[in-house]
């Protein structure tokens, strides 16, 4: 199967300039959104190179009240735990006195459930609560790209990779165990965007972008939306540029 999808490469001069166009392209996307729709429906990644992007999101003055947040993935432990997804957001995008307090924040209920499959589906029955449609669509997917090509909690050799039913799985990668989105659901947003910045993201964004690789050895070439993907870089992550 070779990979029909189109991406669209936006690279920055350095790690402070790619959090600054990441910040400005999400809040493009919801305020486009909202001329149309009455919520801006937004699924955010975890992970290192989001964080200061989500710290310059915060503080921008958008219509935080009509915007639903989810996450893409999550570990399975503690919320508080520094290793959660949720913390991070809780130290970068809602810190004190940001305007994007007003959000909807649908967090992933994790240990105090009876396992991650329960927690799998605990979220998924929140998201067909929140959508209309069958697969929900997002209005943005925020995706990272690890050095081993995965994104979301899809690693390579893991089951999550051929769950095609559900929207939500429970998988494990790097010594967690964790809740993602399905590429089913990764696959119906209107716009999907990657963040990736530092050299050691080189090989799997080759590999991203070339055509003939498999999603078996790259699982982030699962996402296969109808539009083009956005490919955010800095220099350190794609220096053909």
């Amino acid at each position: 199967l070779i990979s029909m999808t189109k991406y669209e490469i936006q690279v920055s001069e350095d790690k402070s300039s790619l959090a600054l166009a990441a910040s400005d392209l999400i809040t493009q996307i919801i305020e486009s959104t909202l001329k149309n729709k009455t919520r801006a429906k937004i699924s955010l990644c975890g992970g290192s190179t989001p964080k200061a992007a989500y710290s310059l999101l915060g503080k921008k003055n958008i219509d935080w009240m009509n915007v639903d947040l989810f996450l893409g993935d999550e570990r399975w432990v503690d919320n508080k735990s520094q290793d959660s997804n949720c913390f991070l957001l809780n130290n970068s995008l809602f810190k004190e006195g940001n305007p994007s307090l007003e959000a909807s924040f649908f967090a992933v209920s994790t240990v105090e459930l009876s396992s991650p499959d329960e927690s799998a589906d605990v979220y998924e029955t929140i998201l067909k609560n929140n959508f209309a449609g069958d697969p929900p669509r997002f209005d943005l997917i925020l995706l990272g790209l690890g050095d081993d090509g995965h994104t979301a909690s899809l690693f390579p050799g893991s089951d999550a990779l051929f769950e095609r039913d559900s929207l939500i799985t429970a998988g494990e990668g790097k010594g967690h165990k964790r809740i993602t989105f399905t590429s089913k659901l990764l696959s119906a947003a209107d716009n999907v965007v990657f963040l990736i910045s530092g050299s050691s993201k080189q090989t799997a964004l080759k590999r991203l972008l070339d055509p003939s690789e498999s999603w078996e050895r790259t699982p982030a070439k699962l996402v296969a939306p109808n539009s083009e993907i956005i490919v955010l870089a800095d220099k350190d992550a794609y220096p053909s540029f």
